[in-house]
């Protein structure tokens, strides 16, 4: 038994060796520009307050669900949730998952069929990846946010084709051409899935919605883990795109559903933070500040998400050890995760992060490059 776990233990020594070994921590103390809170509403006491109310007026809210949807776990206010939704989005339907990554899974494994291509962005995250695997369909990659090279791989396909994106992304902080893109799939009738996990929130109900596109595409991912302080996400598309999940999708039929309090919780966070719209105008205020600081970013002046690039495990380690160390938390991306030479400081700002804050991050680290 020991012989055969031995190549377990080598690979976990080797990313110890790399100083890439990934354990689990308690939650840092320190000032938060690491986390997707964008909106503060994690944190968020009025918020919190509000959902308390709720389960005071109706503890059954935190019942366990007992069951797959298909099953026991089904209730009214997730179909009332999911009509809000899609009406919100002005969409036909909505269907709601525990997760982003179980969204993706969900559409990725179950939409395409071996015989079917499944075309992403380079960038695009984990989960379709994974989704792709399980899908048996022929999986390309096009260069990140290369339109032409998209085109030239639509050209040389036959049969169906899906094209993945994600609308905000988030190693690099930059947008996805939407409009370009979808002028692309239109003229090789191929189906585009959006993921806007980083948008949503932060820019109204994400871009779709911004650009009324809700026609042009198949279906859009949105997550409320980020933004909405939350958990869970929904997948906006058609009554028959719906149907079909239910049906055929196993990362859907086969996952116990959430309780009603997470359902409600969703609900709740749309309608506050639609009385609360300042909160977006404010983040962007701090992304500017970060932004007149002149730091070398390949992110976009808009995002939430600013990439620092430090192509060196070591010396990206070192920053973020000096930050921690001076009261700032941040995210270090080191390869073997992405590409060695395009390891990055991953700094998420918020609508809570002060201008002294905010400064005294940015002056850490131009000392330090």
């Amino acid at each position: 038994m020991l012989s055969q776990s031995l190549h377990f233990q080598e690979a976990l020594e080797k990313r110890k060796e790399n100083g890439t070994l990934r354990v689990l921590k308690p939650q840092q103390k320190g000032t938060d520009f690491y986390s997707n809170d964008y909106l503060g509403l994690a944190r968020n006491t009025d918020f919190q307050n509000i959902l308390l109310n709720k389960i005071l007026e109706n503890p059954n809210l935190l019942k366990g669900s007992t069951g797959s949807r298909l099953i026991s776990g089904n209730s009214t206010i997730i179909h009332e949730t999911e009509e809000y939704i899609a009406k919100e989005h002005g969409y036909e339907s909505s269907l709601l998952f525990p997760s982003g990554y179980n969204a993706n899974l969900s559409l990725f494994s179950t939409l395409p069929t071996r015989h079917d291509t499944i075309i992403v962005d380079e960038m695009i995250h984990r989960s379709v990846h994974d989704a792709c695997k399980i899908s048996n369909a022929k999986k390309l990659k096009f260069k990140h946010n290369d339109i032409e090279d998209l085109e030239q791989i639509l050209k040389r396909q036959n049969g169906r084709c899906y094209v993945a994106i994600e609308s905000l992304y988030s190693m690099d902080g930059d947008f996805a051409p939407i409009h370009e893109i979808i002028e692309i799939t239109e003229k090789y009738n191929a189906h585009l899935i959006v993921d806007e996990a980083h948008t949503f929130g932060v820019f109204g109900y994400g871009l779709i919605n911004e650009f009324q596109l809700q026609n042009k595409v198949l279906a859009t991912v949105i997550t409320y883990g980020k933004a909405l302080g939350s958990h869970g996400a929904a997948v906006l598309s058609n009554n028959l795109i719906k149907s079909y999940l239910i049906n055929f999708s196993s990362p859907f039929i086969y996952t116990t559903s959430a309780h009603d309090f997470l359902w409600n919780s969703i609900r709740e966070g749309y309608q506050f933070s639609n009385m609360n719209n300042g909160l977006p105008n404010k983040l962007q205020e701090n992304i500017k500040t970060f932004r007149d600081q002149n730091l070398s970013s390949p992110s976009s002046e808009k995002s939430p998400i600013q990439a620092i690039l430090i192509p060196d495990n070591h010396q990206l380690r070192s920053l973020k050890e000096t930050l921690f160390e001076n009261g700032f938390l941040t995210y270090a991306v080191f390869s073997p995760t992405i590409k060695e030479g395009t390891e990055r400081l991953r700094i998420c700002l918020h609508s809570f992060n002060t201008e002294e804050e905010i400064l005294g991050l940015t002056k850490i680290i131009k000392d330090f490059i």
